[in-house]
């Protein structure tokens, strides 16, 4: 073969890969731009559904990454790159990243569950994992607290989910639940009057539900009574600090005794 059959030989090749690879370049690109339209679409149309915005994002960016995936073996096979070895190697890959991630995996899959049956959502007051606050973000791997403090509490999405979820503003109503203690010579009916008095002169406590009134203990140095209105939930604890206040003030003013722990003293002397 001399050189005149060689350099031919060389440019047939390069004319025939370098249109493979230039077309492969555009199923790219296109491609590429494709996806991240459809992606985009399919994302306002969930905005304007109104599904929650942590929802439309994570779809968003899971549809845009399949079919970024399926566009770049179809560049590969254009290649002339065997696709079906190829996927057998990235599945092979992906079982060693989830093998070595499983802790991040564990979170994925919990903040997946989280955004799909929305036990919290992103204002709402919660306690989770041993820790009370308003939610801020909620994302794949983990939610963000903010505490009343004004602290900013990151927890894994796994311990969110895999213990006791308290959600504080999933209903409009909440009981605000005061024990009142009196002294053993003061005169029931009449605490039970001041504290439905208090109720009654309340605006913000629910006239449609009952208040809940009663003895609860005969403790060692009081009489305990529960006193148990209902508030709107915006208003709990606004109600829950006055109240206590104002339960003070009036029973000094009718002469209510409010008992404390006391201890009695015996010096003997040797």
């Amino acid at each position: 073969m001399n050189i005149e059959e060689i350099m031919s030989m060389v440019s047939e090749y390069a004319v025939v890969y370098g249109v493979k690879f230039i077309t492969a370049i555009i199923i790219y690109i296109v491609g590429k731009m494709i996806a991240k339209a459809i992606a985009g679409l399919i994302a306002k149309g969930l905005d304007k559904k109104g599904v929650d915005v942590t929802l439309s994002r994570f779809v968003n960016n899971i549809i845009y990454y399949i079919l970024l995936i399926v566009v770049i073996v179809a560049a590969l096979g254009q290649l002339g790159i065997q696709t079906a070895s190829f996927v057998a190697i990235i599945g092979a890959a992906g079982l060693a990243v989830g093998l070595a991630l499983q802790g991040s995996l564990a979170n994925f899959a919990a903040g997946v569950l989280l955004i799909l049956f929305r036990p919290i959502r992103i204002g709402d007051f919660v306690e989770v994992a041993g820790v009370a606050g308003s939610v801020s973000n909620i994302s794949i791997f983990c939610t963000t607290l903010l505490t009343g403090d004004n602290k900013t509490v990151i927890i894994a999405n796994a311990d969110v989910s895999g213990g006791n979820i308290t959600n504080y503003s999933l209903e409009a109503t909440r009981r605000v639940d005061l024990v009142v203690g009196v002294a053993y010579d003061s005169n029931i009916q009449q605490v039970k009057d001041e504290l439905k008095a208090l109720a009654a002169a309340d605006e913000r406590i629910l006239k449609d539900k009952d208040v809940t009134i009663g003895v609860v203990e005969l403790a060692d140095s009081s009489v305990n009574l529960v006193f148990r209105p209902w508030v709107n939930a915006a208003d709990y604890w606004g109600v829950k600090f006055d109240l206590n206040e104002r339960i003070k003030q009036r029973f000094e003013e009718a002469g209510i005794g409010i008992p404390y722990p006391t201890m009695d003293v015996n010096v003997s002397k040797t």
